[in-house]
């Protein structure tokens, strides 16, 4: 009978070890290094997750209304008294009830929403490298969210929920926009005497817009409201800017020094020499 000798040493195995591995494998995914990635990935893109928020609550939003509401003033919800409500209707054009009057007006605003969201987030991104005011690429980021929403209405709409106009020349790229939000916080009439409108309807606010309309009005005044305080950090020229380390601003007024000169200062040191000999003398 042959007898075979196993040897039974613990040998490392074969690959990547936890324990005393060799000093010549590399791990690059180390999580060190994974934590940096993630870090620096949240750092630019943060801010496309807000807009991912938004479209994801426009859009979720949109479709409880397609499908819990009849259209128009028969399906109006009162939220909160008659000056808040839910009014279900298609928008075919912009923001506000805002459209084209063409055949082919319809596609080129979708087309044109489709370019302007390839520059706001290619804008973005390059600016959150450059360091933007962290509030400018908020405002930026709900201006984004909110472009993406209704351009996500104009390209599918048409086809998913068949809302299409009836004279589109396609469903693809001609959906209407679903708008639902409706403020008439004065409803009244003009006085008679009023010029030109006198006796007719008047009703502020009357558009009816949607989640996105909101986040793109709400990112735009917040950029026309703190424009000074964006712009000055992206230029770096505000006064705390100006300021260098240690330098603590000085509001009064300072008084003019004349300058000293060299033959000045030689002068002042041999006086001192002098005087230092002369007590020297006095001494002794």
């Amino acid at each position: 009978m042959c007898l075979i000798a196993v040897n039974l040493e613990k040998r490392p195995a074969k690959g990547i070890s936890f324990g005393n591995r060799p000093k010549n494998v590399f791990l690059p995914f180390s999580l060190k290094r994974i934590s940096a990635l993630t870090s620096e990935a949240l750092k630019y893109w943060k801010y496309f997750l807000l807009s991912l928020v938004v479209i994801l609550i426009d859009q979720g939003f949109k479709l409880w209304v397609y499908n819990n509401m009849a259209m128009g003033d028969a399906g109006e919800i009162y939220v909160l008294g008659d000056w808040f409500r839910l009014h279900y209707l298609l928008n075919p054009g912009m923001a506000f009830g805002l459209k084209i009057d063409a055949v082919w007006g319809k596609l080129l605003l979708t087309v044109f929403r489709i370019g302007a969201i390839g520059a706001i987030a290619y804008y973005m991104y390059i600016q959150a490298q450059k360091g933007m005011h962290i509030g400018m690429l908020w405002c930026m980021a709900l201006i984004l969210g909110g472009a993406v929403g209704n351009a996500v209405d104009s390209i599918f709409y048409g086809v998913l929920l068949d809302n299409a106009p009836y004279d589109a020349p396609t469903p693809w790229f001609h959906g209407q926009v679903i708008d639902m939000l409706y403020f008439p916080i004065i409803d009244g009439n003009y006085p008679d005497w009023f010029p030109a409108v006198g006796g007719d309807r008047f009703q502020f606010f009357r558009p009816v817009f949607n989640i996105a309309d909101s986040a793109i009005f709400l990112g735009v005044l917040f950029i026309l409201l703190f424009q000074r305080r964006f712009l000055a950090t992206a230029t770096g020229s505000s006064e705390e800017d100006e300021l260098e380390i240690g330098e603590v601003p000085f509001d009064g007024e300072l008084q003019p020094q004349e300058p000293t000169t060299a033959v000045e200062e030689q002068s002042g040191a041999n006086a001192e020499e002098e005087e230092g000999q002369k007590e020297k003398k006095e001494a002794s």
